[in-house]
């Protein structure tokens, strides 16, 4: 499954942040953005049922300097 996770950092950490997402596996881009986010992301995730297993979104939310994450699972695409 595809989702954009859309993420606010620390005030002037969008560089640094930036700089982790795209080497994350699962990460398939990653945007540095102007507006309400500093950061757009597009990553497959898993639909799982295993909650021990830490999903990509999780990883992100885990980045030191990451205040929060928005995410929006696509539901169709064209």
């Amino acid at each position: 499954m595809i989702a954009f996770i859309m993420i606010n950092t620390s005030a002037g950490a969008e560089e640094e942040v930036f700089n982790q997402l795209y080497k994350m596996e699962g990460v398939l881009e990653a945007h540095l953005v102007y507006g309400v986010y500093d950061i757009l992301v597009k990553a497959e995730i898993e639909e799982t049922k295993d909650k021990e297993k830490e999903d990509v979104v999780g990883r992100i939310r885990q980045i030191k300097k990451v205040q929060s994450t928005m995410t929006l699972v696509v539901l169709k695409s064209h």
